[in-house]
């Protein structure tokens, strides 16, 4: 057995309880992983309620992410050896002791990272790079518009835009827009009081951004079609927005705009592990030298989730929250 996060309902809002739970065994393929720390996403949030349905085969334990130890290995698995360091993307089960996950997803964790650290990397810089290079198709020179810029995603986001050499902009809420310039952002909008069409506009001599990555979806949709250049692309990777909004066609073909939505969690494992080669290829080299590294808004223990939850439904954070998991006495 081991402890894991399990969601009570409730009428105001889930109890999030840490409780003994069966604990996983390695199937073909995978490696069982003792939990040192895991991170709060809003998928977790949404799984939380009853409004994001688990992946078939998933775990039912919330938790997207996780760093720790490899501790057992299935008889097929090779090149990892128990004792290796590792944080990994997972399809759930993160907000527990132990987790298991196909060794071909696993990232290995430099001695000079701390495991809170690499536990806030897999989720975000995954979701970012992806949605920033393979589905939006970014080119050298290209100009980026990164909506709630201060989010893990954001964060991540412009710190990848800083290190392909890609002018970026980002929207945040007024407190936090001085810190979305040290990740390199050359302008930071404050989404409540200034219209970003006008800034990308002037940003750009009237041309607009080569890619959008937008978070909030359909309230967003006019203004960010407006705010694409030529040939742009808006990836829609959440819908905080709304999931409804009236689309110009004429813009959309006199431009030669694409609209995409994407999400990672639901993709398979084949998809994953060819991000993962891609990610590892030409990003995490960048994170072993300390060029990237994830903004943490706060380390709590993971028994503090509900409280975490909290803070992220909030729009309380910059960056993310990380769950510390103690090692048993």
């Amino acid at each position: 057995m081991m402890k894991a996060i399990a969601v009570e309902p409730h009428e105001d809002s889930p109890r999030l309880v840490w409780q003994t739970h069966p604990k996983p065994a390695p199937g073909p393929g995978e490696v069982l992983i003792r939990v040192k720390a895991t991170a709060c996403n809003r998928a977790d949030l949404l799984q939380a309620r009853g409004r994001y349905p688990v992946p078939e085969g998933a775990s039912a334990i919330l938790g997207l992410e996780a760093a720790g130890e490899v501790v057992e290995l299935a008889a097929d698995v090779q090149g990892v050896s128990p004792g290796d360091r590792v944080c990994a993307l997972l399809s759930g089960g993160g907000y527990a002791e132990y987790v298991t996950c196909p060794a071909s997803l696993l990232l290995p964790v430099p001695d000079t990272m701390s495991m809170e650290e690499a536990a806030a990397m897999p989720e975000v810089f995954y979701t970012a790079f992806l949605n920033l290079y393979l589905e939006g198709e970014l080119r050298p020179g290209e100009r980026v518009l990164v909506h709630a810029a201060a989010s893990g995603v954001g964060t991540a986001a412009l710190q990848l835009c800083r290190l392909t050499q890609n002018p970026v902009i980002g929207t945040a809420s007024a407190e936090k827009l001085d810190h979305l310039q040290t990740l390199g952002a050359e302008r930071a909008i404050d989404r409540h009081n200034e219209d970003f069409e006008s800034i990308v506009r002037e940003w750009t001599g009237g041309q607009g951004v080569d890619v959008i990555l937008d978070p909030v979806g359909g309230t967003y949709l006019e203004a960010n079609m407006k705010s694409l250049a030529t040939g742009g692309r808006l990836v829609v990777i959440g819908l905080l927005g709304g999931a409804k909004a009236p689309l110009a066609l004429n813009r959309l073909l006199m431009k030669r705009l694409q609209i995409k939505g994407s999400v990672l969690r639901s993709r398979s494992l084949a998809e994953k592990e060819e991000i993962t080669r891609a990610f590892k290829e030409r990003i995490w080299p960048h994170v072993t030298t300390g060029e990237l590294h994830p903004v943490i808004d706060e380390v709590l223990p993971i028994e503090d989730a509900e409280q975490a939850h909290g803070r992220l439904a909030a729009n309380a954070t910059l960056g993310k929250i990380v769950l510390r998991v103690r090692d048993r006495a």
